[in-house]
């Protein structure tokens, strides 16, 4: 590991029903004038523009651009932070949460912002008939009231540590009560919508009355659609975009030294897991799995496809950053080509097993198929590699179908999310189809106890079980990178990249 990317963020304090919690700020000042010039943006293309559907990191850095969540999550503290709630109380025994909103903050068309516009937004997410992505997060939720004109009440049917996190989901951000198209761009944010061309770019003018004094710091911000990494990084080279926020290891190193622009790494919890399908052939026989796992050089894959930037993996979304809860003593099999061979035979595969692995063109995921690809074949385990668009990948939710596949999950400012959305039975992103009644009673345990100690031994027990048994091969966590031109300051890469906040950039 690069020894200034040691996982050293401290770990966010946990909320408990006990703790009385006010995030004080002022009422919306006056809005000042914007900064000046254009912040040119590299990114993939949008599928998505309904919040309660964006799932890309480009998707959500436009989102966070034109709308405002209830709660944000400071990236240098990993704390929840007020946004468009300036402050809130908890009730001793963890079950109403009563947020006061800021005042005077008025949407795109006009509309002053109120209590019944995030009661409409968290219950059209939480609607299961929706079938939205957040129902099974806010699944917990007893009622949201709107207790005054700037005053929202959510009461929880059971408590939950880690609901302000959940608030500040991706898609937990504020629309106007009685929206009928979501799509419309009509949001609080720091930039409008000046022009969108699905094929070409999306063009953002700053919001002159943004309740937040001083700004955004640019005038406009063009966020320029590219089909792949390297061209994005040529043209920021090239001077045709200022910045690029998400890019694989071999270009990060590319722009060392490169006059003109500031490179950026951080530690992140993101990750790239590899995942076969447990629900049908030939996933369904765990020894398959536990075969992979076996044929598998983590530390091979650390070296050739991070070359050594972030931490290796131990097939568990609970990485290093999460130091109260990553176990180091877990890890998963040492690699045996031959034992790999042997349960792949016992499995009924003498002869070998084809299968193809599905992969997003991004990051170093194209690169980590290929390396599984040689690694694998030693074991008799024979893959083509099916590289595809990100924007197609995810698309259509064609990446939960296929039976093996890489897919890359951001970081998160807590465990929790990855659990309940990504691995216990009923889990909407369940891409493995796994299903274990002792991993659901422990990640149930984890997302529920007020009791600190209790949570620590849960997750540690997960680990341990999905080291030794788990669908899942996580390599490696991965850091962020970004790199901008120097013209600019104020840049500050989030380890989710699409939570970026483009409105703190200004020209020098």
């Amino acid at each position: 590991m690069k020894p200034w990317l040691k996982f050293t963020q401290p770990l966010f304090l946990v909320v408990t029903a006990s703790l009385l919690l006010a995030a004080c700020a002022s009422t919306a000042p006056a809005p000042s004038e914007t900064g000046e010039g254009t912040l040119r943006v590299a990114f993939q293309s949008l599928v998505q523009t309904d919040p309660a559907l964006i799932s890309s990191d480009s998707e959500v850095l436009v989102a966070n651009a034109v709308y405002d969540y209830l709660v944000d999550i400071d990236p240098l503290s990993n704390q929840p932070i007020p946004r468009l709630a300036r402050e809130w109380q908890i009730s001793e025994d963890g079950l109403t949460y009563t947020f006061t909103l800021v005042e005077g903050v008025t949407f795109h068309d006009g509309n002053l912002l109120s209590a019944a516009d995030v009661v409409w937004t968290f219950n059209r997410l939480r609607d299961p008939a929706a079938e939205y992505a957040t129902a099974s997060l806010y699944e917990n939720i007893a009622s949201i009231e709107a207790t005054g004109t700037l005053e929202v009440t959510f009461t929880l049917t059971s408590p939950n540590p880690f609901f302000l996190y959940d608030l500040s989901d991706n898609h937990a951000l504020i629309i106007k009560d009685g929206t009928e198209d979501a799509t419309d761009f009509n949001g609080s944010g720091p930039f409008v919508v000046e022009n969108y061309s699905a094929e070409d770019r999306i063009i953002l003018s700053a919001n002159p009355d943004y309740f937040v004094e001083g700004q955004p710091g640019v005038s406009h911000v063009e966020i320029i659609f590219f089909a792949d990494e390297t061209a994005m990084v040529d043209a920021l080279r090239g001077g045709q975009v200022d910045l690029v926020l998400r890019m694989s290891t071999p270009l990060f190193e590319s722009l060392q030294d490169v006059a003109g622009i500031q490179t950026m790494a951080i530690p992140t919890n993101g990750f790239d897991l590899v995942r076969l399908r447990a629900d049908r052939e030939p996933g369904s026989d765990p020894r398959v799995i536990q075969a992979m796992k076996l044929a598998t050089d983590r530390e091979a894959i650390f070296e050739l496809v991070q070359q050594g930037y972030g931490a290796i993996g131990n097939d568990s979304p609970i990485g290093p950053l999460y130091e109260a809860y990553f176990d180091p003593s877990v890890q998963p099999p040492a690699r045996d080509v031959e034992a790999a061979r042997a349960l792949l035979a016992e499995a009924g595969y003498e002869d070998g097993l084809d299968l193809t692995l599905h992969t997003p063109n991004t990051g170093g995921r194209p690169d980590l198929a290929a390396v599984l690809k040689e690694q694998w074949a030693e074991a008799g385990i024979n893959i083509e590699i099916s590289v595809e668009p990100e924007e197609v990948y995810y698309g259509e939710n064609g990446w939960l179908e296929v039976d093996l596949g890489i897919t890359g999950w951001g970081s998160r400012p807590y465990p929790q999310f990855y659990l309940d959305t990504m691995l216990v039975s009923e889990a909407i992103w369940n891409e493995a189809h796994f299903s274990d009644g002792e991993f659901d009673s422990l990640a149930e345990t984890a997302g529920t106890t007020l009791d600190e100690v209790e949570r620590v031994e849960a997750y540690s027990q997960i680990q341990a079980l999905l080291a030794e048994r788990g669908p899942v091969i996580i390599p490696y966590y991965f850091p962020q990178f970004g790199a901008i031109s120097d013209l600019f300051s104020g840049f500050q890469l989030e380890a989710f990249a699409g939570r970026t906040d483009l409105h703190t950039i200004r020209l020098k």
